[in-house]
């Protein structure tokens, strides 16, 4: 029925024989149909525009009825697939650490107007100005980066967001039951270097990083450009009465006046983007109130303490003025190779962009085909 060699067999296709396997075993309802569709749906030479279609594939081996079935009852054992992703055999960084990237992915659903807990999602446009609010189903995606020279994912989990849930509370949980299925899988083992997890503007990274901790983890991410940050206390001197002061003076991002000599400076040369200047500045910190996310916080309210890291390079491709980018990392005490290794990770982020699992929408396939492309997101579909 799978027609694939023993799992026994050594190199990827003995991997990718295993995985085949166990993803079987995953479907408990229909599953002859609903392992054929998903051959169907990856192997199919071009756009496939209806399930119709699918049924045509040389990998679907049954007719046009037995699919409709397969996507009508066919069921899929999300908890267990999730295990069976996490594995896999998983890509690494160069010192050998594995580097995690959140993001939302939106399945645009304009048209449906009875599909329930659509939300309006923010989607850009090629030009200046030309970003719109959509209708459609936003998921976040976790996928384990690729080093070298590829823009290969691994997804690992994908989460449904509702009208009702908080983003960030959703991640954080993500991101611990995705850490906690590595550890198990043996991805992770005392003594290794802490996994990376690496997310854009679009999430608090302190906050995050406060969630997360007790994990094997460390967070970094981008700042917005007009945040205001806040530098170490100075030393209490001795003899001085009353509360430790928490705090220290302001960093503002876009007021160079404000900021104090870096701790750490690089020099980089790259292909793409001529010489990379960064500077690092220890124990850089929001100023955090009880307001918004921390309106229910009981007790004092933390100090998170980070690395914050401004990134300048020559030019971008395409002979774009480029922006500094700043960052901000959770581990303190970065070395100078250790700020060089955050911002190139950071930059493998952007790989996530071209292997969402949305990418099935440039291949022309309609939103009733991705589940079985992706069966991961099935879990709230």
């Amino acid at each position: 029925m799978i027609r694939v060699r023993d799992a026994v067999q050594a190199g990827a296709l003995g991997e990718l024989s295993g995985f085949r396997r166990e993803f079987y075993r995953c479907l408990p309802a229909r599953a002859d149909a609903l392992f054929e569709l998903a051959d169907a749906v990856l192997c199919a030479d071009g756009p496939v525009r209806t399930l119709a279609g699918l049924s045509l594939a040389p990998e679907h081996r049954r007719g046009h009825g037995a699919l409709y079935d397969a996507v009508s009852h066919g069921r899929i054992a999300i908890s267990r697939l999730r295990r069976v992703l996490a594995g896999l055999p998983l890509p690494r960084a160069a010192d050998g650490r594995l580097v995690l990237a959140a993001d939302v992915s939106c399945w645009l659903r304009p048209g449906p107007a009875t599909s329930p807990e659509r939300l309006f999602c923010h989607v850009y446009g090629r030009a200046k100005g030309q970003a719109q609010m959509i209708p459609g189903w936003p998921y976040s995606v976790i996928a384990a980066l690729e080093p070298g020279r590829t823009s290969w994912t691994a997804v690992l989990d994908a989460v449904r967001l509702g009208p009702d849930d908080d983003a960030a509370e959703v991640t954080a949980a993500q991101v611990r039951e995705v850490v906690t299925r590595l550890i198990e899988a043996g991805h992770w083992r005392e003594g290794d270097p802490a996994i990376l997890v690496i997310v854009d503007a679009g999430y608090d990274v302190p906050r995050l990083a406060w969630q997360l901790s007790g994990l094997p983890v460390e967070l970094l991410g981008r700042l917005r450009c007009d945040r205001v940050m806040q530098l170490p206390a100075p030393p209490r001197r001795p003899g001085t009465t009353g509360r430790p002061r928490k705090h220290g003076g302001e960093l503002a991002l876009a007021d160079p006046a404000t900021w104090p000599p870096p701790r750490v400076t690089t020099s980089t040369a790259t292909s793409r983007y001529g010489t990379a200047l960064a500077a690092a500045w220890d124990r850089v910190h929001p100023r955090l109130t009880h307001r918004s996310a921390w309106l229910d916080h009981d007790g004092p309210l933390p100090v998170i303490d980070g690395t914050l890291i401004r990134l300048q390079v020559d030019h971008l491709p395409g002979d774009r003025r480029p922006k500094p980018v700043w960052l901000w990392a959770s581990a303190t005490g970065l070395a100078a190779a250790e700020v060089a290794a955050c911002w190139q990770a950071f930059l493998r982020r952007f790989d996530l962009e071209t292997s969402k699992p949305q990418c099935c929408h440039n291949r022309g396939w309609p939103a009733s085909l991705l589940a079985p492309c992706c069966p991961v997101f099935m879990s709230a579909a």
